[in-house]
């Protein structure tokens, strides 16, 4: 089977990854070729078509300043589709432009699956009829969806969720706090993780508010934060520099789930990171800054159309974690949080109570397996 596989983004080249290894040990013979990132192209072998550092821009300005390249990207992928020919082009998250690929592999009558669901049940919901239309089969990753897009009459398949066997072989591999904090040349001090995100403009939003908030506890606690894949080092030094806090932080690359282990509270960028924060075990603050924070938060209401935001709560149906979002994201409100999870107490055991009930309903089979064989079980049906 020959498979075309595009991820936009850092998390999705870990689940990709992954992945490749499920269809690989399926099918010694399948062939992949993708755009993602370096883990992909561990996994198949060969380097991505696209690399997904390329592609990560975010927001509408972001978007529009930066046309030209996504566009070529687009052409590109639609090149691979025809010349390759693949049995079955597999898309992960990232809509904007996965699901123009998958209008283009619908007219070219390819079996079209996507492995991590857009956020439609978030915002922009009118994306459901164009998944209905163009897409083969959509694998599940949150217990949640499948009720969503049931009322959407569109059946999806819950696979479980990839975050769940990531950080199992993780562990394996973690060395203990101890050695971690040697190894790193970082003090002796409990840590406060600061995970900013892995796009540019997330981390330019974000992490002042962090290094302001944190930097309160610098008697008592480290900061360490956790660098992102395929962002280059000078623009955390660049925050850094301009927050006043060079010597106040570490800034630590490709380690960041066994920094996030280790970490006594980290405070977390929206998105797939909160999960896996809570999946590790650590309490956490939700941070979502943006330009525009007061302007946005005017209009969320109307574009939002879920209570939460973060994972976690979502898939707990609770408010386990608190989110700070938009202009409600200021030092003083992390830091408010931060006292009461930092200490043992109520807060930091109710906090890890919900994480309890979050995996539960998350199961633990391997879903990249699951997702593997039912897509190779669907291409040999054709």
């Amino acid at each position: 089977m020959k498979y075309f596989i595009i991820a936009g983004e850092a998390s999705g080249d870990i689940h990709g990854s992954e992945l490749i290894r499920s269809l690989r040990a399926l099918d010694g013979e399948a062939e992949i070729r993708f755009f993602g990132g370096d883990k992909m192209a561990q996994a198949a072998g060969t380097q991505p078509i696209v690399h997904y550092k390329d592609m990560a821009y975010m927001g509408i300005v972001e978007v529009v300043k930066h046309l030209g390249p996504i566009l070529g990207f687009l052409k590109t992928a639609k090149a691979v589709i025809d010349e390759y020919a693949p049995d079955a082009v597999v898309l992960i998250d990232y809509p904007s432009f996965n699901l123009k690929v998958a209008k283009y592999a619908h007219k070219r009558g390819v079996k079209t699956f996507y492995f991590i669901s857009p956020k439609v049940w978030a915002w922009k919901e009118y994306r459901v009829k164009q998944i209905k239309k163009y897409i083969t089969t959509l694998y599940s990753i949150l217990p949640f969806e499948t009720e969503f897009f049931a009322r959407h009459g569109y059946a999806v398949e819950y696979v479980g969720n990839p975050t769940v066997g990531e950080i199992a072989e993780a562990r394996l591999h973690f060395a203990d706090a101890d050695v971690f904090k040697w190894k790193n040349g970082l003090r002796g001090l409990p840590i406060i993780a600061l995970v900013p995100g892995s796009r540019v403009k997330e981390i330019l939003d974000n992490l002042p508010i962090m290094l302001e908030a944190s930097k309160r506890y610098l008697d008592e606690y480290q900061i360490v934060i956790a660098g992102a894949p395929g962002v280059d080092r000078a623009l955390y030094d660049e925050v850094l520099a301009q927050a006043g806090a060079k010597r106040d932080a570490v800034v630590i690359e490709q380690q960041t789930f066994e920094l996030v282990s280790h970490a006594r509270v980290a405070l977390v960028t929206s998105g797939t990171a909160t999960l896996e924060t809570a999946v590790l075990g650590t309490p956490q603050v939700v941070c979502y800054r943006m330009g525009g924070s007061k302007w946005l938060k005017r209009i969320y209401p109307y574009v939002l159309k879920v209570k939460y935001v973060s994972l976690p709560n979502l898939i707990a149906g609770s408010e386990v974690i608190p989110e700070l979002l938009l202009s409600d994201c200021t030092a003083d409100a992390v830091a408010a949080h931060l006292e009461s999870l930092l200490p043992d107490g109520e807060a930091r055991d109710a906090m890890l109570r919900g994480y309890e009930t979050m995996k539960m309903r998350l199961g633990t089979a391997r879903c990249t397996d699951t997702a593997a064989r039912r897509m190779r079980d669907t291409l040999l049906m054709k």
